[in-house]
């Protein structure tokens, strides 16, 4: 094992069968151990394409009010969820309902709602009124989780050898999106012909995960799905495709997808970093030299969202970033 991946194992790791699970110690950033702990996250980046957080500044008791608002609000009645259902991609509050993926065969059986969160005065009066507690519950939630999202890109930005401040200034004035995730229960003959989410890159710099106990989600490592086992108080931090393109492909997109259950429901909210539209994107100069070209032409962020959109009426979100590589790449 190498000595960083010794570290993390001291750090509480956790070993699956086919890899190993990063677990950093936030708390430790704040510390004289800071430039080993950004060291570990960049061996995570690079090497697993995320991590897991402990000590991470959210109470256990905000957590818990969020799943548990999540499962209050898809427990309401369908009329109640419906009023949340469009096929305008840019409406800033959705609702997704399963559906049959005629092309790989499979039912997908998700339940999600997803919205902007950022700035709160924007899109707040969007929010949905039942439960009551969702609008306190979110608020908390986000203003926390966007803390924690700071000190994670200020330590992402130094693992690559930038300017502390270097995401930050990209995200001048970007949004903050979540989704409140509902996997029902699945028959067991069912489980062969059903997912949670199909496999698939995030469109995001890093997104910022939180799961409850039950298992299902995966990720593909070393060409195999594994389990991400659940740690209690922790987060599941991945790469999401911009922080690909920033680290010139340093950093990889995690690619992940969500199994359902044949004895338990399952929920998870994730918390999505993203920029302005207006923002462009691209590989930092820092990272181009001679024998690392740049592998993507900058693009603006409402680019990158429009052939987010085709890719995914086309089922091809894993090829969404083609569209973007240099000629010299």
């Amino acid at each position: 094992m190498l000595a960083i991946e010794s570290q993390l194992a001291a750090s509480g790791g956790a070993e699956i069968s086919d890899g190993f699970i990063p677990l950093i110690d936030m708390k430790e950033l704040q510390g004289p151990h800071r430039s080993e702990i950004v060291q570990q996250i960049g061996h995570a980046c690079q090497h697993y394409s995320f991590f897991l957080v402990k000590n991470h500044g959210i109470s256990e008791t905000n957590t818990n009010n969020i799943l548990g608002t999540t499962r209050e609000f898809f427990k309401l009645p369908e009329p109640e969820k419906m009023k949340f259902c469009t096929n305008d991609p840019n409406k800033s509050i959705k609702l997704f309902m399963g559906f049959k993926d005629e092309i790989q065969n499979v039912f997908i059986s998700r339940e999600a709602l997803r919205f902007s969160t950022y700035p709160f005065e924007d899109y707040v009066n969007e929010w949905p009124a039942n439960p009551p507690s969702l609008r306190k519950d979110v608020m908390e939630y986000c203003t926390s989780v966007k803390r924690m999202e700071l000190a994670l890109l200020e330590a992402i930005s130094e693992s690559l050898g930038l300017e502390k401040d270097y995401l930050a200034k990209i995200l001048c004035n970007h949004g903050q999106k979540i989704s409140m995730n509902y996997y029902p229960v699945c028959q067991e003959q069912d489980l062969g012909f059903t997912r949670g989410v199909r496999p698939h890159t995030d469109p995001t710099i890093i997104t910022i995960l939180l799961q409850d106990n039950v298992p299902g989600f995966k990720v593909l490592n070393n060409g195999k799905w594994v389990d991400v086992v659940h740690i209690p108080n922790t987060f599941v931090i991945h790469v999401g495709d911009l922080l690909q393109v920033i680290s010139n492909y340093r950093y990889k997109s995690l690619h992940h997808q969500v199994y359902v259950n044949c004895e338990k429901q399952r929920v998870s909210v994730a918390s999505y970093c993203y920029p302005s539209p207006d923002t462009t994107i691209g590989a930092a100069m820092e990272l181009i030299d001679d024998e690392h070209p740049a592998i993507y032409r900058d693009f603006t962020y409402a680019e990158f969202y429009e052939e987010m959109w085709r890719a995914a009426v086309q089922h091809a979100t894993d090829k969404r970033l083609d569209t973007f590589k240099s000629s010299v790449a």
